[in-house]
């Protein structure tokens, strides 16, 4: 249960309507802007957008109970051209809501005069203090004579433009091997995560697999390096070109072809296949070779004697009759 005192002020008090303090549509920040406006003596011309700042109101909420106390018809605004040709903003309040034609009639009868006729005495401009001493005119005769032989303008002489230097050769203009760029070409091929390979980098990864290539590194070993660099994981690799660049930058030492020598009276048996797997193979697999032709992935044949290449690479490199 709530019980309610009241005492009636003596002094500076309005009379506002149930109807205005209860009303549905507006926000309390619609109220406190309408009440406090209603509140202000006849002759104040203080605006809707100060009366929010001492209100505390912010810039949001004035927006918003500006717009509601606008739809509801207890502001209007108008602008119109006064005196001078300044434009002038005629804000109504009320404290019953107007149609616009009942808000117009009102608003022409309010006097239009300069803009600084309409603000608070408080906000005016003071009055502008002139500067000291008397004006002066400005000379006319203040360019200095000059010889009609003499250079007159303002501008610097341009230098005389040198021709640009030749580019020295450098990894963008090294000519590139037409195996660097046929692996590049076929990384894709490679595994599901490099099919999204950039063209626009095909070029410049072709550079970094021919460093490979020139530094004594097979086709088949950087095949491999890249298999091994990609995520085993399941981690989906978002740019494969990157990723590329990343693991073909740094070139590193090909590994030295160890020869074997044969113990006396052993027989000469081919090597061992080099296929990556199980340490211990079976006597089928210990049996076949890699090919060292150029395969997209790694290719294993049986050989004969001491051949290195598969019969299709062996067919392949044929020379012409």
């Amino acid at each position: 249960m709530i019980y309610r005192h009241h005492i009636a002020p003596p002094r500076a008090f309005s009379q506002f309507s149930h109807d205005l303090i209860r009303h549905p549509r507006l926000s309390s920040d619609a109220v406190r802007l309408l009440t406090w406006q209603l509140s202000l003596p006849d002759g104040a011309r203080e605006s809707l957008s100060r009366t929010a700042e001492r209100a505390r109101i912010g810039a949001c909420a004035f927006t918003r109970a500006k717009r509601q106390l606008k739809e509801e018809g207890f502001v209007h605004e108008r602008r119109l051209q006064g005196p001078g040709g300044h434009w002038i903003t005629q804000q109504l309040v009320s404290n019953v809501p107007l149609s616009a034609v009942e808000a117009a009639k009102i608003l022409a009868r309010m006097p239009v005069g300069a803009p600084s006729a309409l603000v608070s005495p408080q906000v005016a401009p003071s009055p502008r203090i002139p500067a000291a001493g008397a004006p002066t005119p400005p000379p006319t005769d203040g360019h200095p004579r000059k010889d009609p032989g003499e250079n007159t303008s303002h501008h610097p002489a341009e230098p005389e433009r040198q021709p640009d230097p030749e580019p020295e050769p450098g990894p963008e203009t090294t000519e590139v091997p037409e195996t660097a760029r046929a692996l590049v070409a076929a990384l894709p091929r490679l595994s599901p995560d490099l099919r999204r390979i950039p063209r626009g980098m095909h070029d410049e990864l072709a550079r970094l697999v021919s460093r490979w290539l020139a530094a004594g590194h097979t086709s088949t070993a950087v095949r491999t390096h890249i298999l091994r660099g990609l995520p085993d994981d399941g981690t989906p690799v978002h740019r494969p070109g990157g990723l590329l660049r990343y693991l073909l930058r740094d070139v590193p030492p090909a590994p030295a072809a160890p020869t074997r020598v044969p113990a006396p009276g052993a027989t000469t048996s081919p090597p061992a296949a080099r296929y990556p797997g199980p340490t211990r193979l079976s006597s089928r697999l210990a049996a076949l070779r890699e090919c060292e032709g150029d395969h997209v992935q790694a290719t294993l044949f049986r050989p004969a004697g001491d051949e290195t290449l598969c019969g299709a690479c062996s067919r392949h490199r044929l020379p012409c009759p």
